[in-house]
């Protein structure tokens, strides 16, 4: 079960390594703009679900601090990020806002029945690091006049770790309730959209399937893979495994032509991956151990 959580929980991770390919192939839609109608897009499984299964409706019965966390922290993540972008450059910001898998593996140690080992942070610093070359890899230029940005970039951070590790509380909270969670995430967006931006739509059939592909995928489905994987998997190896994300990103878009291949990714590769897997060894050892015994017998 646990092992399974956790798997699901990763495939979010492998849907966010396509949301820079998908944006770019999205054309020049603003980011309020794009994040209004794929949040909208990526409730419509959800509200099938519950259209099919009627029943469910019963579910989304909830006390207000669930929805104060899910909208926080859908809608606040993105919010303070864009905010960082407004008024940063791009690469630290960036790399400020990527923080949060390391803060999950440090706080999940506040978590009930949870022990951080030094596997944990080990793992989780390599990934960091592997980011840092990723991320950094034409040099960081951190100024005092960028300082507000600086800022959304750390509340960025300590907002999606935050929602994150108080989810892992919800266990007891079904995963239908994301569904709801993106449909006030679009509606917010769609407010800061008319307030903020200009309105550009997609210019070709191609910018349209990349928006449909966006709202399915890295902005519809994983999270409520995430959603499932933080409340019954491993969030500390999620949260080590979730530095893969830009060094996947990064080769997604070398291999689509979009970035140039180096030694600095190489290396990142080596960094992300070997700290995935030293976070994430006792898990695999043990789960290797289990199955052990089972084959044997079937012999």
């Amino acid at each position: 079960m646990k092992f399974r959580a956790t798997l699901t929980g990763f495939s979010a991770i492998l849907m966010w390594s396509f949301l820079a390919l998908l944006t770019v192939a999205s054309g020049k839609m603003p980011p309020f703009q794009l994040l209004a109608v794929c949040f909208a897009i990526g409730s419509i499984p959800g509200i099938v679900v519950l259209l099919l299964r009627p029943e469910r409706l019963q579910l989304l019965r909830q006390p207000a601090k669930v929805w104060i966390t899910g909208i926080a922290g859908l809608f606040g993540y993105h919010f303070l990020y864009f905010t960082a972008l407004r008024h940063a450059p791009a690469v630290e910001a960036g790399l400020i806002a990527y923080l949060w898998p390391l803060l999950i593996v440090v706080g999940s140690a506040l978590l009930p029945g949870e022990r951080l080992r030094w596997y944990h942070i080990a793992g989780a610093l390599m990934g960091l690091a592997g980011t840092v070359l990723i991320v950094g890899r034409n040099g960081f230029h951190f100024e005092g006049a960028y300082a507000v940005g600086y800022g959304a970039a750390f509340l960025c951070a300590f907002t999606w770790s935050g929602y994150s590790l108080v989810t892992r509380r919800f266990e007891a909270v079904s995963t239908d309730v994301v569904t709801i969670f993106c449909l006030v995430t679009s509606v917010l967006s769609f407010v800061c959209h008319l307030g903020l931006e200009e309105t550009i739509w997609p210019e070709s059939a191609g910018q349209w399937i990349a928006v449909l592909g966006l709202g399915l995928f890295p902005v519809g489905a994983a999270f409520y893979a995430w959603d499932y994987g933080v409340k019954n998997g491993d969030i500390q190896i999620l949260g080590a495994a979730s530095y893969a994300a830009p060094l996947l990103s990064t080769l997604i878009l070398t291999l689509f032509g979009f970035a140039e291949p180096s030694w600095g990714i190489a290396l990142a590769c080596l960094l992300v991956t070997g700290g995935a897997v030293l976070a994430a060894h006792r898990m695999i050892l043990r789960r290797d151990n289990a199955e052990r015994p089972q084959a044997e017998a079937a012999e």
